[in-house]
């Protein structure tokens, strides 16, 4: 045990170093792409459509990088990832010295691997944890992205002036540096994730049948396993399509730029600093309460957000804050809870299953979101919302009664 535990320090260690290097990369490059997308397009359409390709990205790499890890461990698959995102990024930047908004969209699909690599980072920080700490080392490697989380979007200006210097357009600079973000992320993975630490996790668990296809994961999960997968898809979903139209709202409302980004930089950072906070809670309290108190958390808040008015920042900021807090509690907790509900074999395919889920919700948020307030208003957005998580609050309530009786 206690070389298992010395492992697994080590691990979480070299995981909070690719977790701020991929998480500075993704909000590097994520910042600037909507705005140059537009440019290049001379279409707002196409600018959205960039998230939306990175989105589709993480999702599309999600089962690759499970199977991999199937197959050969954390080490490989995050490498993947990560290789993967640089190689999206390098294009990217390609494609603004060319004008090419189409070549761009397919750059941010591969970009978005990088993000597919970040979100399974936090499942290879539980693979040795010990069961009563289990959430707390997950919520720490989802901790450790808030300091590139936030740095990311103010290295985007400097970095596109670096590149003016060196003769390239200033759009350039952002992608070339989330570049070499990832490529460090890949090798820091590559040199230092040793043992690794899915295969250690597998040499010590008892001896099992062969690893399972997403499918079949799916279709053994316990109950507790779905209302995880589900909780978890669900909190992200809630997140993304409340946070993507509030900058529109705030900006309906004559607030600047300055106001915007603050709030919205508030929102990312509480994402993850709490999510320690949120690791103990559901290692003392249980994963279904904390499951229970996240979906709680984004109710509350799409009532907060939905009713302030359009200039009202103080109540948005508010507002995104909690949501913020209910997505890093659904995100720990039920990544925890479905971590748990599988055996060693199969935890890969069950976790890329999730963020397979997790960011086909939240390309689909996004969209939603834009068509509610389109239609009717943020108010209305803020309404669906809270409908939404209601379910899920209510199954956490209930499953977290029955185990108490």
């Amino acid at each position: 045990m206690a070389v298992v535990g010395a492992v697994q320090r080590r691990v979480l260690r070299v995981l909070a170093v690719t977790q701020v290097l991929g998480a500075a990369g993704v909000a590097t490059g994520l910042a600037v792409s909507t705005l140059i997308a537009a440019v290049l397009a001379d279409s707002d359409a196409v600018g959205g459509a960039a998230q939306t390709a990175a989105v589709l990205g993480a999702g599309l790499f999600a089962l690759p990088v499970a199977r991999l890890a199937t197959r050969g461990g954390r080490r490989p698959a995050l490498v993947l990832g990560y290789g993967a995102g640089a190689a999206g990024a390098a294009v990217a930047a390609c494609a603004v010295v060319l004008g090419s908004w189409h070549v761009l969209l397919v750059a941010l699909v591969l970009f978005g691997a990088a993000s597919s690599a970040n979100l399974a980072a936090r499942y290879a920080g539980a693979d040795l944890a010990h069961p009563h700490r289990r959430a707390r080392s997950l919520a720490f490697v989802v901790w450790a992205a808030t300091v590139g989380a936030v740095a990311g979007p103010n290295l985007a200006d400097p970095a596109g002036r670096a590149a003016v210097r060196l003769g390239l357009p200033v759009g350039a600079g952002p992608y070339l540096l989330a570049a070499a973000l990832f490529a460090g992320a890949a090798l820091v993975v590559l040199r230092f994730l040793r043992p690794d630490p899915l295969a250690l996790a597998r040499s010590a668990a008892a001896p099992a049948a062969g690893a399972k296809r997403p499918v079949e994961v799916w279709r053994s999960l316990p109950a507790a396993g779905k209302l995880a997968l589900g909780g978890v898809a669900l909190c992200h979903t809630a997140m993304v399509g409340l946070m993507s139209m509030t900058p529109v709202h705030m900006d309906h409302g004559g607030s600047s730029l300055r106001v915007v980004g603050v709030v919205i930089s508030l929102h990312v950072a509480a994402m993850y600093a709490a999510s320690p906070l949120f690791g103990w809670m559901a290692d003392r309290l249980g994963r279904v309460p904390v499951l229970a108190i996240g979906s709680a958390l984004v109710v509350a808040a799409s009532g907060i957000a939905g009713m302030a008015p359009s200039h009202d920042a103080p109540q948005l900021a508010a507002g995104l804050s909690l949501l913020a807090f209910g997505w890093s509690a659904g995100m720990v907790a039920g990544s925890a809870l479905l971590t748990e509900s599988v055996g060693v074999p199969d935890r890969p395919a069950a976790q890329g299953l999730s963020d397979l889920c997790m960011n086909v919700g939240g390309a689909l948020g996004g969209v939603v979101a834009g068509v509610v307030v389109t239609a009717w208003s943020y108010a209305a957005l803020g309404l669906v919302v809270g409908l939404t998580a209601l379910p899920l609050l209510v199954t956490c309530l209930f499953a977290s009664l029955q185990r108490v009786r």
